[in-house]
């Protein structure tokens, strides 16, 4: 018999897979009642947790940077949230640095680098000059969290377009055939592209089905559910509208939901909608949605860091997590 998943504790127990990994760690972002009720599934199910390396804390503390855009996102909540937990379990100090464009990270990772502010660094999601920050100082430990091109420094990264394909599969395994998109505009100041990566996912498996691609159903705004809310009611709206809605992350799909009751839409019978990221307001909604371990990706990206300031820069073939992607069940899909 197989042994029993995190996911099949996070069903026992009616939670998010975060929710369980941060109960696992002993985040205090918990409540009483929800820790409770994963510790009871854990004990039913018998469920036996994968050993995390941890590195045996022995007297010096290490101040760590964190180079962070948008964080007040939700999926970066979730990151720093992973890093935090591990932060937290060695005393180690958290310096946050609040990243608004290109420029200001260049000016931010020299000043860093040069004047010994960290002994280590997190880069989350940004791209920066590698070969640049390598020579101005070698030493300085560096792990990148969701990268999309680091080649030089430890890193975790998912497959965007990989993400889009699993979402759209799973919509067509439904029965939809006409599938429309919400995405975020591509941000010129940082060059992010996932939700492009992720739409591209969805036509290639449109294309492998023999579907068709109505560009007419696609919309690209802000990332906010006002937005969303907005693009999604002019998609709605149309003569011939799509049966289901894929939305390149879970913000985006709040606001699709929203514009589905506006319009007096049943959810899923006459429109579904699957997100990305699977943020805990995604539980909280009953929202279908692509898992990706946000949190948890924080988690190896600070003890990575911590391993590597206590026992030396890690073996290259450790250096970079394909982080796992799976789709999460739920009602409106």
């Amino acid at each position: 018999m197989a042994s029993p998943t995190l996911k099949d504790v996070a069903d026992h127990a009616g939670v998010g897979m975060s929710t369980v990994s941060r109960v696992l760690n002993g985040s205090m972002r918990v409540s009483d009642r929800t820790r409770e009720k994963v510790l009871a599934a854990i004990e039913a199910l018998g469920y036996r947790p994968a050993s995390l390396p941890r590195p045996a804390f022995s007297g010096p503390t290490f101040t760590i940077g964190a180079a962070v855009p948008f964080f007040t996102f939700p999926s970066f909540i979730e990151r720093l949230a992973g890093v935090q937990s591990v932060m937290d379990q060695f005393a180690d100090r958290l310096v946050m640095y609040s990243i608004r464009g290109p420029c200001q990270l260049l000016e931010q990772l020299r000043l860093m680098v040069r004047q010994d502010r960290v002994d280590g660094l997190l880069v989350m999601t940004l791209r920066f000059p590698e070969s640049d920050v390598r020579r101005a100082k070698p030493e300085i430990p560096i792990v990148v969290i969701d990268s999309e091109t680091t080649v030089l420094y430890p890193h975790n990264k998912i497959d965007n377009v990989a993400g889009g394909r699993l979402a759209a599969e799973y919509l067509i395994q439904r029965g939809h055939r006409d599938i429309g998109f919400i995405g975020d505009l591509r941000d010129d100041t940082f060059g992010f592209t996932s939700a492009y990566q992720r739409l591209e996912g969805c036509q290639q498996a449109l294309e492998q089905a023999g579907l068709p691609i109505n560009p007419d159903w696609y919309r690209f705004g802000e990332h906010s559910p006002e937005s969303a809310r907005s693009n999604a009611e002019q998609i709605l709206g149309l003569p011939k509208r799509p049966t289901a809605l894929f939305a390149s992350c879970d913000t985006l799909a709040l606001g699709v939901l929203d514009a589905a009751q506006t319009l007096g839409l049943r959810v899923p019978d006459d429109v579904a909608v699957i997100g990305f990221d699977d943020i805990p307001t995604a539980h909280y909604v009953n929202l279908t949605t692509v898992h990706q371990p946000l949190f948890e990706s924080g988690q190896w990206g600070a003890r990575t860091l911590i391993n590597w300031l206590q026992d030396g820069a890690p073996d290259r073939d450790v250096w970079e997590w394909d982080m796992p992607l799976m789709v999460i069940e739920r009602s409106t899909a």
